[in-house]
């Protein structure tokens, strides 16, 4: 089973314990890094938390949540190894999966009700990537590495 980990600013905060409970009822492995009230926080601390996961392979995917998705995914793709994909519907985050071989689900939490963003976290688990055609263009992706 995968290990995940999972990060949110305040706006995500909410959020972020329905889909802990959810992937933990699927049996998946959690790693959670914050934050861990309402309280405003600055999201890329714990984009970066979750990137690094990634990175020493304490996690194999990880989910990001903050008010619209942008900032946080913005934060995580600074990093080479991650490709964090914003996703508001099931199939886009199944597509990020199959397509761009995503490794990070981001979320917009003011954006999508809490029944929708436990199916966009299904989609994504439950997706894998390609290979093939899409490979070569994922290769593509990473600049100056």
């Amino acid at each position: 089973m995968k290990k995940i980990s999972i990060g949110c600013d305040h706006a995500g905060f909410q959020l972020k314990g329905k889909v802990i409970q959810h992937l933990q009822n699927k049996g998946y492995t959690l790693t959670d890094r914050g934050c861990y009230s309402e309280e405003s926080v600055d999201y890329p601390d714990f984009a970066h938390a979750v990137a690094e996961d990634l990175k020493t392979g304490t996690a194999d995917l990880g989910v990001l949540i903050c008010g619209s998705g942008n900032g946080i995914s913005m934060a995580a793709n600074k990093h080479q190894h991650v490709r964090a994909a914003l996703s508001w519907l099931p199939e886009i985050a199944s597509l990020a999966r199959q397509h761009n071989n995503a490794n990070i689900l981001s979320l917009p939490a003011r954006f999508v009700s809490e029944e929708l963003a436990l199916q966009i976290v299904d989609a994504f688990f439950d997706a894998e990537f390609e290979g093939g055609r899409h490979a070569r263009r994922v290769d593509k992706i990473t600049c100056g590495a």
